[in-house]
């Protein structure tokens, strides 16, 4: 039985206690841009296996776990972030919204992009809709050549966007999070 080798994020959470090693990167964007604060309501599109709610939950928020997947963490609310009936299920307002989205790659990388640019235009639609004013956004996004529209995009909905690649992402990733601050 060969074991796959574990780097050292993955090791590190299972030592935790966390779910996942992506863990490490809402951690940093939190320490970075202080977005999640005690009593908030958060919003978590795409939340299975849950280490970014448990993390929220850790901080004192109360937490929507949205995911097809079980989720463990925060209330799980079983969902596709696709369907439009997301909207008549999400009755409250968030101080936060998170998506760690991301596409069932298939290995051809024009198309993994482009289904990771249409799931972070849904999140943000989303957070345009559900989020409070003055609330914050993270979302994945591979870089692509949907990077710069996206953000652009962002920068109509809050006052500052930046473009952020936690500790935790892999150096070979192309994955970078969008973090809009203080929606307009």
């Amino acid at each position: 039985m060969g074991m796959k080798k574990l780097d050292k994020f993955t090791k590190r959470a299972l030592n935790e206690g966390y779910l996942a090693r992506s863990v490490y990167k809402l951690k940093d964007i939190q320490k970075r841009f202080n977005i999640i604060r005690k009593g908030d309501n958060v919003l978590d599109l795409g939340a299975a296996p849950g280490s970014w709610s448990q993390v929220a939950v850790e901080l004192g928020a109360e937490v929507d776990s949205v995911d097809l997947n079980k989720v463990k963490f925060g209330e799980w609310i079983k969902a596709d972030v696709m369907d439009d009936k997301i909207f008549d299920i999400l009755k409250k307002e968030y101080n936060v919204v998170l998506s760690d989205l991301a596409p069932k790659t298939i290995g051809i990388k024009k198309i993994d992009n482009e289904v990771s640019y249409d799931l972070c235009v849904r999140a943000l639609e989303i957070a345009n809709k559900k989020l409070k004013r003055g609330g914050f956004f993270v979302c994945k996004l591979f870089e692509s050549e949907w990077f710069k529209p996206f953000v652009k995009e962002t920068n109509k909905i809050f006052k500052n966007v930046r473009v952020y690649k936690p500790e935790g992402s892999k150096k070979k990733s192309t994955e970078m999070y969008i973090v809009g601050i203080r929606k307009k």
